[in-house]
Formats: C-alpha cells, sequence, structure tokens
C-alpha cells in the first residue's frame, strides 16, 4: 500500500523504518515544524525530517495540518495514512483523505493511558508490563477501534525514554502487520471498552517534585517514569537536586530526612514507608554525575530534610 506517514520524535522514527522495509511504500512524510536550540539559536531538525530527507522521501511541515495539508496530501493518492507521536490533533478532513482512513502506533495498552504521556503514567503507576496499540484515528483522543497489541515487562526499565525505545522497535513491527492485513482485508478492529480507559496528559516541569512521603517502591517508580522529561527535582540545603536515579531501600527516618550523605556509602533518603538510595543526580548548574562524587565535591548533612 502506499503510506502517508505522520511522526516526530524518535518513537516515530523506528515505525517509519519498518514501513520502508516491508512491501509498502512511504509516498510522503509530515512531521512537526523544526525546533531552534535555545543555547546556540540554531535549527534543530527532528529524526523523522532527517531521515526522509536522507532518504528521498517528500517533507512537509504544517502549523495546522487540518487547515493547510489537505489538497497536498490528497495529491499523493495514498492508500492510507499512519501517525506515531506525530504531535497534532487530525480533524475529519484529514481523518477522510484516504480509502483505509488513518491509523495510529499508540505506547499503551487501549483502553488505559490514552493521550499524551502513557509510558510515563504507566510507569509512575507501577505497572507491571507496558506496550504498544494499532488502533484506527477518530475524532476522540485515542479512542478508535484496536487491531493489534503487544507489550513487555517494565522490570529494569531505566526510565520512559529507555521504554519508549524498547516499543518503538515493537510498534514499528506491529504496524506493518497491521498494514498488511489491513491491504488483505483481514484485520479486525475491536472497539475499546470505556468502563476500562484511563487518561495520562502532558507534564509540566513542576510535576516533577518527588513527594517522599510515598513508600520507596512508589518514589522508585516516579523517577523512573518522569525522567528524563521532565525531570525528578528535589530542594536539598545545596539548592535544586535532580534526581536521576534511584532505588528503594528499608531505611526509615522521618519524611525526606537524609539517612546517610557518605561519598563512600552514597546518598539514603527516608520515604513514607522504607528509603530510596540516590544513585545519579544532577545539581544546579552543573553535570550529571554518581551521587558518591557529588558527595566527594559538596557536603549534606545527615538529619536535614530534603524538598522543604
Amino acid at each position: 500500500m502506499k503510506v502517508i506517514f505522520l511522526g516526530t520524535p524518535v518513537f516515530a522514527l523506528n515505525c517509519l523504518k519498518e514501513i520502508r522495509n516491508s512491501a509498502h511504500t512511504v509516498a510522503a512524510v509530515v512531521t512537526q515544524s523544526d525546533k531552534v536550540n535555545a543555547r546556540g539559536n540554531k535549527i534543530v531538525v527532528g529524526p523523522v525530517k532527517a531521515y526522509a530527507l536522507e532518504n528521498g522521501i517528500p517533507v512537509f511541515q504544517f502549523n495546522n495540518i487540518s487547515k493547510e495539508g489537505e489538497d497536498v496530501l490528497r495529491s499523493f493518492n495514498a492508500d492510507i495514512m499512519v501517525t506515531a507521536a506525530y504531535g497534532q490533533i487530525l480533524k475529519q478532513n484529514i481523518l477522510d483523505l484516504c480509502p483505509e482512513g488513518v491509523i495510529n502506533v499508540h505506547a499503551s495498552l487501549l483502553p488505559a493511558y490514552r493521550g499524551a504521556s502513557p509510558v510515563q503514567r504507566a510507569l509512575i503507576n507501577g505497572e507491571k508490563e507496558i506496550g504498544v496499540s494499532i488502533m484506527k484515528t477518530e475524532l476522540g483522543v485515542d479512542t478508535g477501534a484496536v487491531c493489534l497489541t503487544d507489550s513487555i515487562p517494565t522490570y529494569g526499565l531505566e526510565n520512559s525514554d529507555d521504554a519508549l525505545e524498547k516499543l518503538s522497535f515493537i510498534g514499528g513491527k506491529l504496524l506493518v502487520r497491521a498494514l498488511d492485513e489491513i491491504e488483505k482485508k483481514e484485520a479486525r478492529f475491536i472497539p475499546q471498552d470505556e468502563k476500562y480507559a484511563s487518561y495520562s496528559g502532558m507534564f509540566k516541569k513542576e510535576d516533577g517534585k518527588i513527594d517522599f512521603s510515598k513508600t520507596s517502591e512508589e518514589v522508585y517508580n516516579f523517577v523512573r517514569g518522569i525522567n528524563p522529561s521532565p525531570g525528578a527535582f528535589t530542594h536539598s540545603e545545596n539548592g535544586v537536586l535532580k534526581i536521576l536515579k534511584v532505588e528503594p531501600c528499608q531505611g526509615e527516618g522521618k519524611v525526606g530526612e537524609i539517612l546517610v550523605a557518605d561519598p563512600k556509602k552514597g546518598l539514603e533518603v527516608a520515604c513514607g514507608e522504607g528509603s530510596v538510595r540516590i544513585l545519579r543526580l544532577k545539581p544546579e548548574n552543573g553535570k550529571e554525575m554518581d551521587a558518591k562524587a557529588y558527595l566527594a565535591g559538596k557536603r549534606l548533612t545527615v538529619g536535614s530534610v530534603l524538598g522543604e
């Protein structure tokens, strides 16, 4: 089939590559506008656009695809459109462009975790598995019927980017299988059960503040789910510390109390139940580092409280 692909970040890139390596043809790529690097004021080209240009695929970037893209995309006479973390909501005029409509690669086991941050929220909630769904796109947010799903365990996943990378490879292969089934008229789209639906919106920077009154397991899940973006943080006597990696422990103390702060023994903080050992962090205006290395150069007082 002839496909128009809509996607922007790395998660979408692996899906695009899988289509190109299949029997299907990518007629055009639509991606979000280039970003400007705040430090050097340089234009940053997204991974999907870069790959498309390298491989001679026409690329389009619309500020509003529903207003600007209809005639341009219709001219390709594509059979189907595929979206993967594209970043804009499609209106009905775009959904109706292709005979086979639009399908979407969504990083959750729908109907759970619809919305913009499914993997982050699933990790924060301590889910034992996460997955990918291939669904028919409609006007609602991730509400369309689902044809295929697959999953992986969350055990051992470092953070949400690590999880998304693994899911992108699964999603790409699942996507090609869905395209094959649609072409053969063998695809079965099953409506989602609304009683099991949940939603996860975008996280803001302030959402990354660690609540040490949670259990050690909950703090661990929060840190790996909210990282790397917008990132977990806490306040200390040395200013804001970005917390990049922790592990649950069994220490006891008042909420947020520093139990251990030693260059050899590391950094341990009490939670509402148990404690967490902070393994990696990033100080204000500093570089990411091991917590022991940080303590070799900066002092944190045992008995002081993080987060206040």
